[in-house]
Parts: C-alpha cells; structure tokens; sequence
C-alpha cells in the first residue's frame, strides 16, 4: 500500500494525531538519550498505526514539528521568503515576508496550546520559561532566535518571536544587483578587506548586517585563517577556512556559562588572520577592541545603531558596561576600527547607506566618526570629509570628490557614480 490518509491514525478532528504525538513521546522518554528528528521518524515508523507510505510521509513532519519543531508554525520558518513569525494569540499569527508583515492563516488552538508551545521551545533551547522567569530569550538548535514572554507580563496570551537565520551566502556581486550595495561602492568595500581594515558594521534590526558581514568575509584571501566568534552559527561566509566559537548561556541552575568576552580571548590563542565576533552588544566590546588594538588586522564586528553618527554613544554605552571610561573607550576605538558600514532599511529594501571613518576628536578627546560615503536610496553616491583618509585605506587611486562622488578606480571594482549633494 502506498498511499493513505494520515487521518487514518486517528479522529478525522485531529485528536488521533495528537495522540499519536504523546505516544511518540512517551516511547522516545522510555528510551532515554538525545531526541532527534531521525528517532521521532523511527518512533513513529514502529508504532504500527501508519500504514500508507504517503500517510507516514506527511505525519512524520506533522510529528517531528510538533517533538522537535515549532509545531503549527515550523512551515512558516521552512519558507525561505519569511524572516519573522510572531504569535499574539491562538489565530493572530504574523509573519514578515519579503520585508512587509502579513497575517498567517494559523491555528494555535488555545492560549493554553500557545503556552506550551513556548515553554517547549525555550526548553529546547536550554532555557527556563515559567511563573517565576517569564521571559526567555535563547536560540532554537537550528539557530532560530526564540523570545517568548508568558503572561500576566504578555497581557493575555503568551507572546512569541521566532527569527529565522538563513545560511545562505551571497557573492558582492549579488548584493550589487539586488541594490543592496551601490554600485561602485563594492569596490571601495573589495579594498578594506583586501587592506585588512577592521570594520564595523551597523544598523538597525533586520538591516542585513549578518548577510553584509559574510558577504565581506568571503572577500578574504583564501590563505587566511577567520576565527568566528559567535551567539549561534550565522555568519556563512564563501571562505576555505573558517573556525566557530559558540557562546553557551548558563543552564537553568545558572551554571555552565561561556560569553563572548571569553571567546574573543580564546581565539586570540588560535593563530587568526582575522577574528570575527558575530554582534558586540555588551562587555565583550572591551576584548573585541583590545584584540583590534594588538596586531590583528582585518577583524569585524557588528552593532545595532540607527545611524553611523550613533555609533560613538552606543559604544560608549557598551564600554560602560565592561568599565571603560568615555575617553578610555574612544583612545581604544580610534585606534581599533577603520571603518564603519552602515545599513538602512527602506520600505523593506535592505541597502547600505554610509561607510564612515573613526576617529578622536583632539580637543574633547571623545570618539567621533566622519562621513565618507553617502549613499541615497535611488543608488547616488556622494563623497563627505572622511573621504581621504577611507580612499587611503582602501587602496583607492582617485582623489576625493567633493560633494561629487569619488571618482578614480578600485582594482576590481566599478566607478562610483557622481551625484550632486
């Protein structure tokens, strides 16, 4: 028999489905050891209630979303246009698809099911989600990003926000046709990797800064050992020669834990050519800074700021938090970043906005950055007084161009529009 209806199993209301479910569970709990997609397929293969190979086909993903999955939800993080799924309730269901949200025809059942669903996943993810922590924010074992917070904190039924991390590495030239790098721009950006700047890359939620950082990396000479130091595996860089350093949070007895400031410090001790920690978002700024300031040339780091001229302050909130002075904090970043690429998003179009060059201010000693390539949304590109010092360091032969775009030549690269400013 090769077909089947997977309502076979049970109630045509999908309560035989559910208790197919529990007995998979109860069998692989008898059993012992690590629950994986393959035993929930062997679970389910043994249990004798599955005839049609059709049937088992579709049950079996039905049954794995549900023990090792996100359930209900797992088809909207399977499909590679959505970014987001957000839950508010049993059947207000959103996902962001292609940069816009939109309402998912999505049935959770009940607030009772939405709780469940939640705590699972936290649980998953080594994380404790109750009464007395209701709030949880922790990465799924595929890398999803998962934050849910149960009431009475969420008023009325559990809240739920999954990112989906897509490993999917694109070459520069991708990112050119796509308009998320304007032309020209590329080239200027071929010539930080190739000088080994090291570069910051901001911009706010969902601005592309992972895909814009592995893109980079990619760009790196083939010889070159990258140590990545991450929260969870995302940057997917096109490079032979890639080591990763993942962060463990503390389990639920709060023991077990190993941040990023420790790892940044561990791969100094791992012969990089270039270190790479994924986003610095607390104390760690203080080791990412001090590895840039101490021979390692070429390493790259992320932020969340809403512009690049919000890039001091918000190191300087980071330093705060490792015990850095504003002026010890600007002495160290000056001299440790190169460079800064901005990202923005427009109307749900992912682009870089600015590249700008750090630097102290000599008379109040604080860390400023200075514009040297602004980028508007219809791909114009117009040169600013950081200019000179970013062409330098880029290996640019061109002299800046004033409030006209830079002009003159990046090996590899195209010409940088002019645009009036």
């Amino acid at each position: 028999m090769t077909g089947g209806d997977p309502r076979a199993a049970g109630g045509d209301d999908g309560s035989g489905v559910a208790d197919l479910v529990a007995g998979v569970r109860h069998r692989l709990a008898a059993e012992g050891g690590p629950v994986t997609g393959r035993r929930v397929s062997a679970a389910l293969r043994e249990s004798g209630r599955v005839l049609g190979s059709a049937a088992l086909a579709e049950l079996d993903g039905v049954v794995r979303a549900e023990i090792v999955g996100a359930g209900p939800l797992q088809p909207l993080l399977d499909d590679p246009a959505v970014t987001d799924v957000l839950v508010n309730g049993p059947r207000d269901v959103w996902v962001e698809r292609e940069g816009r949200l939109e309402r998912a025809a999505v049935d959770l059942g009940d607030a009772e099911r939405v709780r469940g669903l939640a705590v699972r996943l936290a649980a998953a993810a080594g994380q404790r989600l109750d009464d007395a922590r209701p709030a949880a924010d922790a990465r799924l074992p595929d890398g999803t990003r998962l934050h849910a917070v149960l009431p009475p904190v969420a008023d009325g039924c559990t809240l739920l926000s999954l990112r989906v991390v897509r490993h999917r590495p694109f070459a520069l030239e991708d990112l050119v046709r796509d308009g998320t790098v304007p032309p020209g721009v590329d080239g200027v950006l071929r010539g930080l990797v190739a000088g080994r700047a090291n570069l910051l890359v901001s911009g706010a939620t969902g601005t592309g800064k992972t895909t814009l950082l592995s893109t980079l990396l990619s760009l790196a000479d083939p010889g070159e050992r990258i140590v990545c130091v991450e929260e969870a595996g995302e940057l997917a860089p096109r490079h032979p020669h890639v080591v990763r350093l993942l962060a463990r949070r503390p389990n639920v007895e709060g023991a077990g834990g190993v941040d990023l400031g420790d790892l940044v410090r561990e791969s100094l001790r791992m012969r990089p050519d270039r270190v790479v920690l994924g986003e610095c978002r607390g104390a760690e700024v203080r080791e990412v800074l001090s590895a840039l300031n101490t021979g390692h040339d070429g390493g790259c780091t992320t932020v969340h700021a809403n512009a690049a001229t919000d890039v001091p302050a918000r190191l300087e909130a980071l330093g705060a938090l490792a015990g850095l002075s504003r002026e010890a904090l600007a002495a160290q970043a000056a001299s440790a970043l190169h460079a800064v690429v901005h990202l923005r998003r427009d109307g749900g179009r992912r682009r870089v906005a600015e590249i700008a060059t750090v630097a102290r201010d000599p008379e109040r000693g604080t860390l400023v950055v200075r514009t040297a390539l602004a980028a508007a949304p219809d791909g114009g590109v117009t040169s600013g007084p950081g200019w000179a010092d970013l062409a330098r360091r880029a290996g640019h032969r061109g002299e800046a161009g004033g409030s006209r775009g830079p002009v003159g030549h990046v090996p590899g690269s195209t010409a940088v529009r002019g645009a009036r400013g």
